[in-house]
């Protein structure tokens, strides 16, 4: 049990990390962002590319070049999150919901099959592997590099926490959230708070890729799709827009399928999470910490 236990830590802290771009955006400016698994795809490629180049001295480094790695991905997928935002969301910014919808859509497809024509359809083994010695923790096999990562988004976390409760544009950010023009009134620049938003969630997502592709040592153009579902019903239980409930609901999905799969299977993990959360949501439609609120008009 206390090996399942962490399982589900460590993988739902991926969720988490990708959980809290979908938040972010949704609790700012109500916008699904459906491109935003993808962006946790691109910075499983990127730390693929920047592995690849460096070669015999990424591998002789290990984990140390897979916390380099991690930094230079979040930079890219943050850069390419602004993008996103700027060329497919800011003009539609005022259009009807669908409309955005249907464009999140697209971009997403846009980014899976563009790094499919970059990267080839085939799946990509990574450079650097979570291997190493471990330790036993209460009848549990942990490695220090395990241990690492699970730190590392534990702090990513944290600092998010922290940016959005105690400065200047974590004030600005919950202002947006509840009255953009109001908070355009009293001087915010609302389109920099936003364009902040999204590259702060979008470095989360590429931070997560890579700690995905050094654990499961595979990677491919499609793995943001599943990823992006599952990220967005961890945000959907812990109650979407909600910085909290997202971390807390990316770690319930980890849980859930770690336990999941050990009760009835691999192969049923995703059914047994997916029914969890249609019971959940009949039972508690907010979410864990979610809160009813009116329509914003």
């Amino acid at each position: 049990m206390t090996q399942l236990l962490w399982n589900g830590l460590f993988v739902g802290s991926f969720y988490a990390l990708v959980a809290l771009g979908y938040t972010m955006v949704y609790g700012i400016i109500r916008l699904l962002n459906f491109a935003h698994g993808d962006l946790y795809m691109l910075g499983a490629f990127v730390g693929f590319g920047v592995l690849s180049v460096a070669g015999g001295l990424a591998t002789g480094l290990g984990f140390v070049a897979l916390l380099i790695v991690l930094i230079i991905a979040m930079l890219v997928t943050g850069t390419a999150g602004l993008l996103l935002e700027r060329v497919a969301y800011r003009p539609l910014r005022g259009a009807p919901r669908l409309s955005v919808l249907i464009t999140a859509v697209g971009a997403s497809f846009a980014l899976e099959y563009g790094m499919r024509l970059l990267a080839g359809p085939n799946p990509e083994v990574y450079p650097v592997r979570l291997a190493g010695d471990s330790v036993n923790l209460l009848g549990a096999r942990i490695t220090i590099q395990q241990a690492s990562l699970i730190l590392i988004a534990i702090l990513l976390m944290a600092g998010l926490q922290w940016l959005v409760m105690g400065t200047e544009t974590g004030r600005a950010m919950r202002a947006i959230s509840q009255d953009p023009t109001a908070a355009l009134y009293m001087g915010i620049n609302v389109d920099a708070v936003i364009a902040r938003t999204f590259f702060i969630g979008s470095a989360l997502a590429g931070a997560a890729g890579v700690m995905a592709g050094g654990y499961y040592g595979k990677i491919d153009f499609l793995m943001g799709f599943i990823i992006g579902l599952k990220a967005f019903t961890a945000a959907v239980i812990g109650g979407i827009g909600n910085i909290k409930g997202a971390m807390l609901g990316g770690l319930a999905l980890g849980l859930l399928e770690s336990i999941g799969t050990a009760w009835i299977g691999g192969q049923w993990r995703d059914v047994f999470a997916f029914t969890f959360l249609i019971i959940f949501l009949t039972l508690r439609p907010t979410g864990i910490l979610g809160e009813r609120v009116t329509e914003r008009v």
